[in-house]
């Protein structure tokens, strides 16, 4: 059995609010390590977002969320995935602590990260739920696959600012955080082949040094570098990573997609907390997805707030 791994980000742009990447991984036989999930699990899963389809979309996010129409689809496929790996949460807390681990440390240090006990599902039934998680567990089962989970890195506000002022690239931090999730799923699954698909960001092609720096222990070779991919391979021994970053990747790779569905998903019941924390402090105040535009708007609204409160700039606003 190999390890099928996609991941994703949300939260790159905005000038509010956490930045969040995710992994979502699959044990599948090897030799449909290269295989198509959307067609391998047709029978529970679409690529499509269609209300008339009984099946669970797995898409980008940004098909399954726009802001002002509320978490329902979005939240529907990250806990039904959630579920089908035991991963599933009654409310923000623990589904932090199991899937980031680490964040609950980082996020108690933010007055407006404090409320984690918001329950979960926060828009769903959770019998539909666990329906619908047991119809994809029988579809994994049928084609000899398992979902193993989504693992995501989360930084917030002041820590994003502290990496990068000491990288000066929020690219580098970012691209640190989807170095975390291989070496977590590489860890935890101890597969002797590991396949991993990131979204890519930007335009950069070349990625030989951070990866050299960060797996140094491994035969590194280069399979591609071109403008919509650029494939590399680390080997240890038997064991082996497969990685490529791929332009539109969550239109590529079920996995992908599913780590886009999970990054947002975190991100946006942790801005639900930002603004619940700060509308309580503004009268009648508007709230925000972060972005930067409305961001500045945003952040004058709650100037008073900020002053009254003695709120650090660095703590609450990313550098870049």
């Amino acid at each position: 059995m190999a390890v099928l791994l996609g991941i994703d980000e949300a939260g790159y742009g905005p000038l509010l609010g956490p930045l969040v990447v995710s992994g979502a991984a699959f044990e599948v036989p090897d030799d449909a390590l290269d295989c198509c999930l959307w067609k391998r699990l047709h029978a529970s899963v679409t690529a499509r977002s269609v209300k008339r389809d009984h099946r669970l979309p797995v898409v980008d996010s940004k098909k399954l969320f726009k802001q002002g129409t509320g978490l329902k689809i979005l939240e529907r496929t990250a806990m039904v995935m959630a579920a089908a790996a035991g991963q599933d949460a009654t409310n923000m807390r623990t589904l932090l602590q199991r899937i980031a681990p680490t964040a609950g440390d980082e996020l108690a240090q933010y007055p407006w990260y404090q409320n984690l006990d918001r329950a979960l599902p926060a828009d769903n039934d959770p019998t539909d739920i666990a329906m619908r998680a047991n119809a994809i567990q029988r579809d994994l089962n049928a084609n000899g696959m398992r979902f193993l989970g989504a693992v995501s890195e989360l930084l917030p506000e002041g820590h994003y600012n502290r990496l990068v002022a000491r990288t000066r690239n929020k690219a580098v931090v970012s691209l640190g955080m989807v170095f975390r999730i291989v070496d977590r799923v590489a860890r935890s699954s101890g597969a002797k082949r590991l396949r991993v698909v990131v979204d890519r960001q930007g335009g950069r092609l070349r990625y030989r040094e951070p990866l050299m720096a960060a797996f140094p222990n491994r035969e590194f070779s280069i399979v591609a570098e071109a403008p919509e991919r650029s494939a590399y391979q680390l080997r240890k021994a038997a064991e082996s990573i497969d990685i490529e970053f791929l332009v539109d990747g969550e239109t590529h790779q079920l996995p992908v997609a599913l780590g886009s569905v999970f990054s947002k998903y975190l991100r946006e019941l942790l801005m639900a907390s930002f603004n619940r924390y700060w509308s309580e402090r503004v009268e009648d105040l508007k709230p925000t997805a972060g972005y930067y535009q409305d961001a500045q708007r945003f952040l004058r609204d709650i100037a008073p707030a900020i002053a009254k409160e003695q709120t650090q700039q660095s703590w609450l606003v990313r550098s870049r």
